[in-house]
C-alpha cells in the first residue's frame, strides 16, 4: 500500500533510520536530490534497496533540464525547456521534434536507475518569475502547449508518467516560494484566460499536478496546494482532472503559512492533495509523519499510474545505456545544446 508522505533521505545509501522510516505504511515516497547521487550504478542500487525495503514505494526526482537536474553525473544534461521555446519561434517543427526527444531521453534514464518519474515538465509561463524563467517553455501558452505535448509524449514513450506543475501558475508571480510568501492579486479570469491554460489544454496528457505555493488572494486565502477551492471545486469538479495530486515541498517558506510541518501536511491533504512532500529536513518529515498516522491510506487505484516501467536488470550488472536509439538521439540533444 502507498502512503502519503514523500521524504528524502541525507546521503547515498539507505541509513538504519530510513529504513525504519520506509517501512511506516503512511510512507508512499522518495525523493532523490543531487546530494544522494554518485553515479547510474550507486543510484540504481539504492532505488533497489528501497524495495526491497518497501516494494511498493514510489521514486521520484526533479529531473526538469536546465539548472533543475539532480542526475547529472553519467547522465544527459537537458537543455533549458526555454531553449526550446527560444528554437520553436524559428523552427517549430523541429523543436517539437527535439522536445518529444527530450522527454524520452529524460525518462529512458530515469527509469533506468529504479527512478519511477520526473515531476516534469513546467507548465508555467517563462514570465516574470524569479524562480520559473526558462524553466517554463515559453512565455506564450500557444507555444507551451505544442512543446509540452511533444516532451510528454516521449516520456510516455519510454513509460513514465507526467506530473505538470505548479497550478493554476507560478510564471506571473515573481517571488520565489521557495524563500518567501508568494502573493498573486489578479483576478480569477485573468488567471484563468492567461496561466491556466496550458494545464487546461494538456489535461489529457497529465498523470498528476503539482499546485503552486502560491496565494491568489482575490481568489481564495489560502495557497493553491492548501485550497479545497483551487483542488477540488476547479481541479476536480470543473476541469474533471481524475489525475495525482502532489503538494509542492511543505518545507518551502511559502508553505509556513499553514503551521508545522503536520498541520502544513494535514492542510495539504484535506484541500485534496493525495500525496505531501517534506523535503531537506528529516524533523519535519517525521513531525508531519506523526501528523498523518491516523488517516485513511491515500486513493491507491490514482498513485499506481504514477509507477513507472523499470527495466529489470542484474544484480551485479553494470548499468549501460548502449541501446542504439539512445545514442543516436543523446546526440541530436548534445548537438542542440551545442548550437547556443
Amino acid at each position: 500500500m502507498i502512503g502519503a508522505l514523500m521524504l528524502d533521505i541525507a546521503g547515498t545509501e539507505l541509513t538504519q533510520e530510513d529504513i525504519e522510516l520506509l517501512q511506516a505504511p503512511q510512507v508512499g515516497g522518495m525523493i532523490l536530490f543531487a546530494r544522494n547521487i554518485e553515479s547510474p550504478q550507486q543510484v540504481r542500487a539504492l532505488t533497489d534497496h528501497m524495495r526491497q525495503v518497501r516494494p511498493d514505494i514510489l521514486i521520484a526526482v526533479d529531473q526538469e533540464g536546465g539548472r533543475v537536474q539532480r542526475l547529472r553525473q553519467g547522465f544527459t544534461l537537458l537543455p533549458a525547456m526555454g531553449r526550446l521555446g527560444e528554437h520553436y519561434l524559428e523552427n517549430p517543427q523541429q523543436a517539437i521534434e527535439l522536445a518529444e526527444q527530450c522527454g524520452w531521453l529524460m525518462a529512458t534514464e530515469v527509469l533506468a536507475v529504479g527512478i519511477d518519474f520526473s515531476f516534469a515538465p513546467v507548465l508555467d509561463l517563462n514570465d516574470v518569475s524569479d524562480v520559473i524563467g526558462d524553466r517554463g517553455f515559453s512565455k506564450n501558452m500557444q507555444d507551451i502547449v505544442p512543446l509540452a505535448d511533444a516532451f510528454m509524449r516521449g516520456m510516455k514513450k519510454a513509460g513514465m508518467a507526467t506530473t505538470g506543475k505548479h497550478f493554476p501558475g507560478h510564471g506571473s508571480v515573481k517571488a520565489d516560494s521557495h524563500v518567501a510568501a508568494a502573493i498573486d492579486s489578479r483576478s480569477y479570469q485573468e488567471i484563468y484566460d492567461k496561466d491556466m491554460q496550458s494545464f487546461i489544454k494538456l489535461m489529457p496528457q497529465l498523470d498528476a499536478l503539482m499546485p503552486a505555493h502560491v496565494i491568489y488572494d482575490q481568489v481564495d486565502p489560502n495557497p493553491a496546494g492548501f485550497s479545497p477551492f483551487w483542488l477540488q471545486t476547479i481541479l476536480r469538479q470543473e476541469l474533471k482532472f481524475d489525475g495525482v495530486l502532489f503538494s509542492d515541498d511543505l518545507s518551502m517558506q511559502a508553505a509556513c503559512v499553514a503551521g508545522g510541518a503536520d498541520a502544513r501536511i494535514q492542510a495539504a491533504l484535506s484541500a485534496g492533495c493525495d500525496m505531501g512532500l517534506v523535503c531537506n529536513d528529516r524533523n519535519a518529515a517525521c513531525t508531519a509523519l506523526d501528523g498523518i498516522q491516523e488517516l485513511a491510506l491515500p486513493n491507491q487505484q490514482r498513485l499506481e499510474r504514477m509507477r513507472g516501467k523499470i527495466p529489470n536488470i542484474q544484480v551485479g550488472t553494470t548499468l549501460t545505456l548502449d541501446d542504439e536509439n539512445w545514442q543516436n538521439v543523446r546526440k541530436v540533444i548534445e548537438e542542440f545544446k551545442n548550437s547556443f
